[in-house]
Order: C-alpha cells, then sequence, then structure tokens
C-alpha cells in the first residue's frame, strides 16, 4: 500500500511539474512578433534575407520586426525598448541581447538588471516573451547563468543552448562572433521550434 501511494504521488508531481511549463498564447495570423536584440538578430555574416527574423517570419506565418541594432549593449538597447514597444505593439518578444556587453567584459550585474527591466516593460504590457541566452567570454562557454535565472524567475519560455552551440561549430559561423546562412537558418528553426511546442502556433 505503501509503495502505491509512493508511485501516485511521484506521478502527480511529475504530472503537475509538466503543466507548470511556461505557456505562450496563440498568435493569430496578423500577430506581431518583435525580435530584439544586436547584431545577430540584424544578420551579420548573411544577407537580410537569410537573418533569422526574415525566416523566422517565413516559418511562422507572422510578421516579424527585425530590431537588432550591431554592437548594441542592454543599456543602449533598454534606452531604445520602449518606443518599438510603442511603435509596433508586438504580440510576442524575442529577446537576444547582452552579447556585447560579456564581449566587452561590462558588469554582468548590470546586464541582468537591464534584462529584467526590458521583461518588466514587457510584462506591464502584457506583452509575451521568448529569452534566448548568450554564452559566457570562454572557450566552449554555455550561457551565461543569469539566462536561466531570470527564465526562472519570469517563468519564461527559453533556450539557453541555442546560440552557444552554433558557435562551437565552425560551419555554421561567418566569423568568431556572428552566424552564416546555415547558422541564421538553424536560430530561426530553433526559435519556431519553441513557438510551435509552446503553444504560439
Amino acid at each position: 500500500m505503501r509503495q502505491l501511494l509512493l508511485a501516485l504521488t511521484l506521478s502527480c508531481s511529475i504530472l503537475l511539474a509538466g503543466c507548470n511549463k511556461p505557456e505562450l498564447s496563440y498568435l493569430p495570423e496578423q500577430a506581431t512578433v518583435l525580435a530584439f536584440g544586436d547584431s545577430l538578430t540584424v544578420g551579420v555574416g548573411t544577407s537580410t534575407e537569410h537573418s533569422y527574423p526574415a525566416v523566422l517570419q517565413r516559418l511562422s506565418g507572422r510578421q516579424v520586426i527585425n530590431a537588432g541594432v550591431s554592437g548594441e549593449t542592454t543599456t543602449a538597447g533598454l534606452n531604445r525598448f520602449p518606443s518599438l514597444l510603442d511603435r509596433y505593439s508586438p504580440n510576442l518578444i524575442v529577446l537576444l541581447e547582452g552579447g556585447n556587453d560579456i564581449l566587452r567584459n561590462q558588469s554582468q550585474q548590470q546586464l541582468k538588471q537591464n534584462l529584467i527591466e526590458m521583461i518588466e516593460l514587457s510584462k506591464q504590457r502584457d506583452i509575451e516573451l521568448v529569452l534566448i541566452g548568450v554564452p559566457e567570454k570562454k572557450l566552449f562557454s554555455d550561457s551565461a547563468p543569469l539566462y536561466a535565472e531570470l527564465a526562472e524567475q519570469y517563468d519564461l519560455v527559453h533556450d539557453n543552448e541555442i546560440i552557444a552551440g552554433l558557435l562551437r561549430s565552425a560551419s555554421n559561423k561567418s566569423d568568431p562572433i556572428h552566424f552564416n546562412q546555415q547558422g541564421y537558418q538553424k536560430l530561426a528553426q530553433r526559435i519556431h521550434q519553441l513557438m510551435l511546442d509552446h503553444g504560439a502556433l
């Protein structure tokens, strides 16, 4: 009897854990996705039509705005973030930023705070957000821990592996820190899969 109760308790815990995973609202065909970030969002290393926002638009059938600025830090990003929310009123934001803070050895505490403020601004406007983690400045590094911490704190759909994984493979890169057409295609496919897995599509 005790074993049966333990088995039932374990099963319930697993089911509840599954139910607690972050979900996204379904995006109608007229929805707008704001792809916000730096040069990886711009698509440096390939043509505009092969940037990840352009590929994601084709995959999803939803409008995807490329709001990337090359070389941008999160401090500069935070300054322009509210005006883009005003301009586009997006249904979903894909936030991929922080690489330049890390490359320039800027404060990770400030990086985290800037991302928090972007996330908070999104929440205040009831705009859902997908967070993409950026690696630390180390060879073969995984994403900086702060991205997983923020995803857990705010219950966000996120990915902490795709950027680091692509950067480990020369076949996906146009230079040491940017992707080529194949790399951006894989990034778009991963974000598209996240949207599918969590109910946005």
